[in-house]
């Protein structure tokens, strides 16, 4: 298996512009098309035009990469079947390893022994993600529900 790079693409303020500029277009490119078609690229250099033709689910990728880079963010693109290293995925977190420990001993997150050394899945680490998301959201619902029942606003 090649190495795995985690470290992000950090936009300077030229990619942020570029991005920003970009962003609205690939958006409704997308809003416009829909399926699962494959989507033609048309590259304009000091050579000419080149047209590229890749998968759909790229160019969405390629918009959220986009919106990252506008806010300032940096962006890694980590393959769904990769296999982190404990470190690695507390960094993706932005936690400590042994909060990360916590929750691979609590089950919250799947991983694998290898050896001594334990081994996170990406796609798991995104689930964990999705799922704290929305039980965050949900309990933000709830506050403000209870905020406006007990007529704080």
């Amino acid at each position: 298996m090649a190495s795995l790079t985690l470290d992000p693409i950090q936009p300077d303020q030229a990619d942020i512009t570029t991005a920003v500029e970009a962003l609205p277009h690939v958006k409704d490119y997308l809003s416009r098309h829909h399926g699962h078609e494959a989507v033609r690229l048309v590259v304009d250099d000091e050579h000419g035009d080149e047209a590229l033709t890749v998968p759909r689910g790229a160019v969405e990728l390629l918009a959220r990469i986009l919106a990252h880079m506008a806010a300032g963010q940096g962006v890694s693109v980590v393959p769904a079947h990769a296999e982190l290293t404990t470190q690695q995925a507390a960094n993706l977190l932005n936690v400590s390893r042994p909060f990360l420990i916590g929750l691979l001993d609590a089950g919250q997150i799947d991983f694998r022994k290898v050896g001594k050394h334990r081994r996170v899945k990406a796609a798991s680490l995104m689930d964990y993600l999705r799922k704290d998301d929305q039980r965050r959201r949900d309990a933000a619902d709830e506050l403000s529900a209870l905020t406006q029942e007990l007529g704080l606003v």
